[in-house]
């Protein structure tokens, strides 16, 4: 039985690969917590494979450009990847995911024109980089975290020095230190955004900063 030009058990093979590839991604996704997981990618893989089954079709009973409808599925998929881009304060969350829903786009169009091997290959490389390279990253790899911290403190001698020592010897690197004193007050607010392990917890760092005499308040933000 034909649909269009093509049997319907080739379309059948194309869209269930399509979904086959998508779930194997968007798994490992949803394993990692990400805002775009199992479904999204299924579902996004099977659209980009029926746009290249659709574009394949009016390219042969129209005489048009095969590519056209299927090009507009790599250029629209961008509205996906950014809202799989989260920002929390300094630090960006999201953008592995945004590139696995781009890359996956292809992949189900590359399904769709009917080259299966390339679909999987590509699926392959991108489990293995998903989850090898998480292990490797995790071992090999230090990872830090962007933290704003502000303090309100009672002025004294040596006390902005307490504080910078305090978090020099936890932080990675201290990208700024600022202190601003109030003219009617002897309390100091001092701003601070430095680097943090992603191992090292916040508590533990509002502890710290807990035993500073004249200690006021903290906030942290990451």
């Amino acid at each position: 039985m034909l649909v269009g030009q093509k049997p319907i058990y080739d379309i059948l093979i194309r869209l269930g690969l399509a979904l086959f590839f998508g779930g194997v991604i968007g798994f490992e996704r949803e394993r990692d917590s990400q805002p775009a997981g199992l479904r999204t990618h299924m579902i996004l893989v099977l659209g980009s494979c029926l746009a290249a089954i659709i574009s394949e079709e009016m390219g042969a009973l129209f005489g048009s450009d095969p590519t056209r409808l299927a090009a507009q599925v790599i250029s629209g998929i961008g509205f996906l990847g950014a809202g799989a881009i989260l920002r929390f304060g300094f630090n960006i969350k999201g953008l592995t995911t945004a590139t696995t829903l781009w890359t996956m786009a292809i992949v189900g169009l590359a399904t769709g024109f009917g080259y299966y091997i390339h679909g999987a290959v590509t699926t392959f490389l991108m489990l293995i980089t998903l989850t090898v390279m998480n292990v490797i990253e995790k071992k090999f790899v230090r990872i830090n975290m962007i933290r704003n911290i502000v303090v309100d403190i009672d002025y004294y001698d040596g006390v902005i020095r307490t504080v910078r020592k305090t978090i020099s010897d936890i932080a990675e690197k201290v990208n700024s230190f600022s202190v601003r004193k109030s003219v009617r007050s002897s309390r100091l607010r001092i701003t601070i955004v430095a680097q943090f392990r992603k191992s090292e917890r916040v508590e533990d760092l509002v502890e710290l900063l807990s035993k500073i005499e004249g200690l006021r308040n903290i906030k942290v933000d990451q």
